[in-house]
């Protein structure tokens, strides 16, 4: 049998109570149990050690071990001589028993230890159901907000300079940047240090992995109409990949691959938003998001948002969807609390709005434990979007939209009647780097760069002025005076470094001032010598108020 190995429970939201009566052993083992009766633990696969899974949890082994005798007795975990502990097979006759009913798509359950999936709503264990009605009036293809064409080179492309802004193929909140404050270049010339959010590193990407998933994609005969869920076997490994990177238990049947969030909004927008509706939108929030729903006819409603996310008790009862980024917040940065989620949805079972879950950011997070996605808690309320735009690079132009499997025939039905297709080779290339481990190898990688860039902000830029967000993803807010940020803006350009605001992300006047400070996409060089300059023009303008 293939296994795979688990490198890390970290990407995993195991919750262990230190302060609880039960022992700590028996909380893991539940929760290890519960996690493969979800599937987000699937037969095969091969676990960490005793003593690695000791030092991720900050537990002693004889926890570790106490737990996985006690699975080994019910049989939900095997040993192999010489190869470790596996989760043992479906059909093995004790673990086929059970001991509980997580069904389902998701990944719900894997909150509290002992406790059961929090408030999964009605209909959330189906996953039969037929395509719903076609909207009316759909524009022919390409129409509507669609046109967010691929943009990739070619086979063997270099990846180097290609993340250039545009809000096309990939867009999801990456592509965020494009005019942002301060234009394309800088006084006196020379090469701007680019502080502005939106784009990844994309200059030291594995070449030869890259030129390998492009020949492969290259080899293949062209495969003519495409299929508009997407390539099943691709869609069997982004089940994977969401399975192991964000505790999401989902099949390829739950999947359809996109051309990017932003193609991915739009096809939430015809779904849910026939002949217009109400669409929530953070405030401030994604730019995108307003207009591809806007243009679909949808009224947009201002949702607000404090440093945690979404503020839920100020939420109205009558929106047809909520657009939010609870891993990250968009710009802003929060990240939202379980307590908050569960509010959330239990908001969204009450008013039958569906929550569009944008996964913005989950890849990268610094000293801080995973969230669950909104999706894992319940699929029946939500649609999660994921994009490769900051994990590879905008311009590959893929991502993916994960419903229940009537919501996402539905949603292929209606991108049937538009034409609307994503390159058959580009999810070829992507389906051979996740194949092959170097989309993964990548990631960490990068976890381990961007890590380093955010200390070099933190450090020159924490004594100046109040830093948010700095727990997730590839850009934090550096809060300001309202009237000091244009001028800054415009002072950091003259010597040469490109910076966003927070103004052109509101819908209304805005409530929080500050830069967006993205260190994504300079090199850590850069990054050092841009902050540096930024830390010397921000102090005098806040240190009455710092």
């Amino acid at each position: 049998m293939e296994t795979t190995y688990v490198r890390s429970l970290a990407d995993l939201p195991v919750s262990l109570d230190r302060d609880a009566a039960t022992p700590l052993s028996a909380q893991l083992a539940d929760w290890l149990r519960r996690a493969m009766l979800a599937g987000t633990l699937a037969p095969g696969e091969r676990l960490p050690s005793s003593r690695g899974l000791a030092a991720q949890l900050g537990v002693s082994r004889t926890v570790i071990t106490e737990a996985f005798q006690q699975l080994y007795a019910e049989g939900w975990l095997e040993g192999r001589h010489g190869s470790g502990t596996f989760v043992a097979p479906a059909e093995t006759p004790r673990r086929a028993a059970g001991v509980g009913g997580a069904t389902g798509v998701g990944g719900a359950g894997l909150l509290e230890p002992g406790g059961s999936a929090a408030g999964r709503g009605p209909g959330a264990t189906s996953r039969n159901g037929d395509a719903a009605g076609r909207a009316p009036g759909v524009t022919g293809p390409g129409g509507g907000v669609a046109g967010w064409a691929s943009g990739v080179t070619g086979p063997g492309g270099s990846l180097a300079g290609r993340a250039t802004g545009v809000i096309g193929a990939g867009g999801g909140v990456a592509g965020r940047v494009s005019g942002a404050a301060g234009g394309g270049g800088v006084a006196g010339g020379g090469r701007p240090v680019d502080l502005r959010p939106g784009h990844p590193w994309v200059r030291d990407y594995d070449e030869p992995a890259w030129k390998r998933a492009w020949r492969r994609a290259a080899d293949l005969p062209p495969g003519g109409d495409p299929d508009p869920y997407g390539l099943p076997h691709l869609r069997e490994l982004l089940a994977g990949h969401l399975r192991r990177t964000r505790a999401v238990a989902v099949g390829p049947e739950n999947i359809l691959v996109t051309r990017g969030t932003g193609n991915g909004l739009d096809l939430c927008a015809l779904a849910l938003l026939a002949g217009g509706g109400r669409a929530g939108v953070e405030e401030p929030g994604y730019r995108v998001a307003r207009a591809v729903f806007a243009a679909r006819g949808a009224e947009i409603v201002p949702c607000p948002v404090d440093e945690d996310g979404v503020v839920v008790d100020d939420l109205p009862g009558d929106l047809g969807l909520l657009y939010t980024t609870p891993a990250h917040q968009y710009p802003l940065g929060g990240r939202l609390p379980i307590p908050r989620r569960e509010r959330l949805l239990t908001w969204a079972r009450a008013t039958g709005a569906m929550v569009v879950e944008d996964d913005y950011d989950a890849e990268f997070r610094y000293d801080v434990a995973p969230l669950p996605a909104l999706f894992g808690l319940d699929p029946s309320r939500v649609v999660l979007l994921g994009t490769l735009s900051k994990s590879l690079a905008p311009d590959v132009g893929l991502g993916w939209l994960v419903g229940t499997e009537e919501l996402v025939h539905r949603i292929a039905a209606l991108r049937d009647d538009l034409g609307d297709r994503t390159s058959g080779p580009v999810q070829q290339a992507v389906a051979t780097l996740l194949e092959r481990g170097d989309l993964d190898r990548h990631l960490r990688r990068m976890r381990l760069e961007y890590a380093r860039r955010r200390a070099v902000v933190v450090e020159a830029l924490g004594g100046v002025c109040r830093l948010r967000g700095d727990t997730a993803g590839l850009h934090v807010l550096a809060e300001l005076p309202a009237g000091a940020v244009a001028p800054l803006v415009a002072a950091a350009r003259e010597e040469g470094v490109l910076l966003d605001s927070t103004d052109r992300h509101h819908h209304g006047p805005p409530r929080v001032h500050g830069l967006v400070i993205g260190y994504g996409s300079a090199s850590l060089p850069e990054v050092r010598r841009g902050c540096a300059i930024l830390a010397r023009l921000i102090a005098p303008r806040t240190r009455a108020a710092f």
